[in-house]
């Protein structure tokens, strides 16, 4: 016993006291879950791929419930295994039968969870979402979809809402255990199915890619999200996830996830998803040589130098605005004389330009501020100056606000039009909603790209890149191998291919 307190030195206080608690409770013949985890050095994690809890970027594994999760494990301090499902039905059949710590399915507590599973709610609200093709008449309620069938995944919250609330209209549906979210968003865009039923978050994460897709109405209301933990637990893994995710609630941590993988969601309606895919096809094969060469010149991700290109010009060459700028990335004319262009119409010249003064603004914004944050920053910056961004930051600070997160700054960047706040700044008015629609707009394009084009391996990967988007990790979190990257193509198969390469913010 003295041997395993001391052991606990390195852990935080709060644990080594609900350990200590859990002792007293359970006594030394029989260790805790928490114990049995501590013991073997591992919390066992069994999840499915989606964009909204665990995919492989380009930096390694990432997600919302994967990023939770992953601190939860360093926080205990054990190493974290995932274990990949093909879907929510295997997920729950591994935690009934107790063959792993924590399950992560995307689902909300449901009537026949409790008996078999401890919840414990991970901050994200979804709500079932019925869908359709935009071609059909937009049903306003389940009575209008009388003698049509809904489509479902399976093991999901759909099922058990359609059987509360549908019992007095004619109404059938049907579960299909082999897809996915986007698998059903793509048969709805198809044609196939004409309506579904979709969970909300995952209609956010996906709906730039189906644009023929649209939502009709929601069935009940949002519910929290869950992690599930078996009951054969003695409930003391599931406490301490409890007791964590309520502090990184209480400090902040939990919004600022949720900004980095929802917040940039609604930019691209029906028709930019539309014309954004459009030029993906058509435009950027002339340019994306160009994207790539200048950006590892640059130490940059190439396609987030392409997502600032679509923003600026629509990857159009010879684009000239009323104030001047002109050129594919829109550089003005001190700009390009700053960086050393001369032609700003010519497209390599302008996309060297763009990537060169990126660098440059990049390299100034404060250093202590990590990924994917700085560079949040940094567009914002290149698009409203430095100085604006700074004003901004020091009225989030004097707001009692964090001026070095993304989520808290753009709330005050917009308060730089009304004179009430510009006539106290040193830099004075500036449109500063502009930047804040700015940075959505190119983290939404680069979302895309990163989910429909294979990055291809860097040319020196000794080299790190400045903005590598995704905060640094360790590499030994999933217990899987990375593949390599594959060289740059559009997927042949858009919709498979989805559900497997979800994005990377």
């Amino acid at each position: 016993m003295s041997r395993f307190f001391n052991h606990l030195g390195a852990f935080p206080a709060h644990f080594v006291f609900l350990l200590g608690a859990s002792l007293a409770l359970t006594g030394c013949s029989r260790p805790s879950t928490v114990q049995e985890v501590q013991n073997e050095g591992v919390l066992h994690v069994i999840t499915r791929v989606a964009p909204s809890m665990y995919f492989e970027g380009r930096e390694g594994a990432t997600g919302y419930d994967y990023e939770l999760v992953k601190r939860f494990a360093d926080e205990i301090g054990v190493e974290l295994k995932v274990r990949v499902a093909e879907d929510n039905t295997e997920i729950l059949s591994v935690l009934e039968r107790n063959f792993a710590h924590i399950g992560m399915a995307g689902v909300s507590l449901q009537p026949d969870f409790e008996d078999k599973y401890e919840a414990i709610p991970t901050g994200i609200q979804a709500q079932s979402v019925v869908v359709y093709h935009r071609d059909m008449e937009h049903p306003e309620s389940l009575e209008a979809l009388a003698g049509q069938t809904l489509h479902l995944v399976a093991d999901s919250d759909h099922e058990d809402l359609l059987e509360a609330s549908a019992a007095d209209a004619d109404i059938s549906w049907e579960v299909h255990p082999g897809l996915d979210a986007p698998g059903v968003l793509a048969r709805v865009e198809s044609g196939e199915f004409p309506f579904a039923v979709v969970s909300s978050n995952e209609l956010e994460l996906n709906h730039v890619f189906y644009p023929h897709v649209n939502e009709a109405f929601g069935l009940g209301e949002p519910r929290e999200l869950v992690w599930l933990f078996p009951k054969k637990q003695d409930g003391t893994l599931a406490q301490a996830a409890g007791e964590f995710l309520q502090r990184l609630e209480n400090d902040g941590v939990l919004a600022q996830l949720s900004e980095r993988f929802y917040g940039h969601l609604d930019r691209l309606n029906y028709v930019g998803a539309r014309t954004f895919m459009h030029h993906v096809e058509n435009r950027l094969p002339k340019y994306e040589k160009l994207f790539r060469n200048y950006a590892r010149d640059f130490s940059m991700d190439w396609r987030l130098l392409a997502a600032i290109g679509y923003q600026e010009s629509h990857w159009r060459p010879n684009a000239v605005s009323p104030t001047g700028v002109r050129g594919l990335m829109m550089l003005t004319r001190n700009t390009a004389s700053y960086v050393g262009i001369n032609n700003r119409l010519d497209a390599e010249e302008s996309i060297h330009g763009g990537a060169k003064y990126f660098q440059m603004v990049h390299d100034k914004i404060p250093e202590r501020i990590p990924e994917p944050d700085r560079t949040w920053f940094a567009l914002a910056s290149y698009n409203v100056g430095f100085g604006h961004l700074e004003d901004a930051r020091r009225l989030t600070e004097s707001a009692g606000k964090d001026p070095d997160r993304w989520m808290d700054v753009k709330e005050f960047l917009p308060l730089l039009a009304q004179k009430e706040y510009y006539t106290k700044t040193r830099y004075g008015f500036a449109r500063g909603q502009e930047p804040v629609i700015y940075v959505q707009n190119i983290r939404r394009y680069y979302d895309v790209l990163a989910r429909v084009i294979t990055p291809a391996p860097p040319a020196k990967p000794e080299e790190p890149q400045i903005v590598g988007i995704e905060p640094e990790r360790g590499s030994a979190d999933s217990g899987s191998t990375p593949k390599e990257p594959a060289t740059s193509a559009l997927r042949a198969s858009l919709p498979k291919e989805l559900g497997l390469i979800p994005p990377t913010l």
